[in-house]
């Protein structure tokens, strides 16, 4: 078997189960909770969804991590790989830096928020949570643009 096509199929099963997690969330699942739900059960439910998705999320981050840079090693390095395998990295890079944000930050405080009933608070968390989520999911969708053109 082709080493790289194994290190690339694992690269994309996690980008799917990433991004493809935040597209169900932000598209679906937050529209049908806002159009059903009152704001204490609201909070609950992003908890609870939260608290199984992310544990995917971290898993898929450190196979997007190790799978891309080993497909970057057998390739030869960054000096070998093509411009938008460096723009890729500096994207998913981002996206990185703002899930760990979302998950040290405003899902912690939306956690303790619900813990404790205080709706208001926990409010502003996923307010938060749903912006930065937006912006990720964004990102998420433009890197899949570009390793898809940048490849052609």
């Amino acid at each position: 078997m082709n080493p790289l096509k194994f290190w690339l199929f694992f690269h994309l099963i996690s980008v799917v189960i990433w991004v493809g997690g935040m597209f169900f969330a932000y598209m679906a699942l937050r529209p049908a909770a806002v159009e059903v739900l009152e704001p204490p059960a609201r909070l609950s439910l992003w908890v609870a969804a939260f608290r199984r998705f992310f544990p995917w999320v971290w898993g898929a981050v450190i196979l997007i991590l190790l799978s891309g840079f080993i497909m970057i090693g057998l390739m030869g390095g960054m000096g070998h790989v093509p411009l938008h395998v460096h723009i890729m990295l500096s994207v998913g890079l981002a996206m990185l830096a703002i899930f760990a944000h979302v998950f040290f930050a405003p899902y912690q405080r939306l956690r303790r928020a619900v813990a404790v009933q205080d709706w208001s608070v926990g409010g502003k968390a996923l307010a938060q949570i749903r912006m930065l989520i937006g912006i990720n999911l964004s990102l998420g969708l433009l890197n899949v643009a570009i390793a898809i053109l940048g490849a052609l």
